[in-house]
This record gives structure tokens, C-alpha cells and sequence, in this order.
């Protein structure tokens, strides 16, 4: 992923929203259209019931702008529903459900 900053931000809300801010300079990335990476991440927030928030800062490189979408997904997804050990007989939301 050198020379490519993308942030997401996620909430299992059950509230389905989504922002995509990213560009691709090609028309596709291997073999997919480059417009389908915004397509879907936004059926992903749909159909899981989440709002989600994607911002590409910069790239350098197709491949690594899309390589870095998933990865920051992934993570906030994992930060989102993870249990923290501190209150693990919680469930991790201020609403008290997922």
C-alpha cells in the first residue's frame, strides 16, 4: 500500500448510510470497472445495516487504492465489534446492542 493514505469509519447502527470518497485514475483495476468498488461498499453498508465512511487521502497506485479500502473496512469493522477485555460482559455499543 506505499503512497496511499484511505480512512474508514463505520457504525453497526442498523441505520444503513453510506460515504464513498475515492477516485480511480483507470477505468479498471485488473480485471474489474473501478466504479464497482463504490458499488460494493455501498450494497456492504446496505445490506449489513451500517453507516459507512470511506475517504481516500491520496494514492499513487489503483491496485493500492483499493488494496487500502478493504484493509481500512476490515479494521473498523473488527474495532466496531470486537469485545474489550476491560468490559467483556458488555456488548460493545452505548445503545447496549449490535
Amino acid at each position: 500500500m506505499d503512497g496511499t493514505l484511505t480512512r474508514a469509519a463505520l457504525d453497526v447502527s442498523g441505520r444503513p448510510f453510506s460515504v464513498f470518497r475515492a477516485e480511480f485514475s483507470r477505468d479498471k483495476v485488473g480485471e474489474m470497472d473501478s466504479e464497482l468498488f463504490h458499488e460494493f461498499f455501498r450494497a456492504f453498508a446496505m445490506n449489513a445495516g451500517i453507516t459507512l465512511h470511506i475517504e481516500n487521502f491520496y494514492t499513487d497506485n489503483n491496485h493500492h487504492l483499493a488494496e487500502s479500502m478493504f484493509k481500512a473496512v476490515a479494521r473498523a469493522l473488527r474495532d466496531a465489534v470486537e469485545i474489550d477485555p476491560r468490559a467483556a460482559d458488555r456488548v460493545p455499543s452505548t445503545k447496549g446492542v449490535l
